[in-house]
């Protein structure tokens, strides 16, 4: 299963550093994206983008998950060559994250 299959996601870009929330469709969801989507499977799906550490936050009343990137946007917005790093895209590309199938 993949993550699209279950959540969506938001983000946005602050200079060099990148946020992507995690929302599951259902909130029963929750409790199995907590187990399956640590900082690290995070961290290793931007291994080639990511150059600084992530972090996870549980936003347990809102039933949501929010990464931290840092140093992963090749200097921003304004420094950046890359096409389209920033947010919106990434937060897209998250969403094809393979998950276990263990509902």
């Amino acid at each position: 299963m993949r993550l699209r299959d279950i959540a969506h996601t938001r983000a946005g870009d602050k200079g060099n550093g990148l946020n992507i929330s995690v929302i599951p469709y259902r909130e029963s969801d929750y409790a199995f994206l907590k187990k399956q989507l640590s900082a690290e499977k995070v961290q290793y799906f931007f291994r080639d983008m990511c150059k600084g550490t992530v972090t996870r936050y549980e936003l347990d009343k809102l039933s949501a998950l929010n990464f931290v990137l840092e140093h992963s946007l090749d200097g921003g917005s304004c420094r950046t060559l890359g096409l389209d790093a920033l947010g919106r895209s990434t937060a897209l590309a998250l969403l094809e994250i393979e998950l276990e199938d263990t509902k």
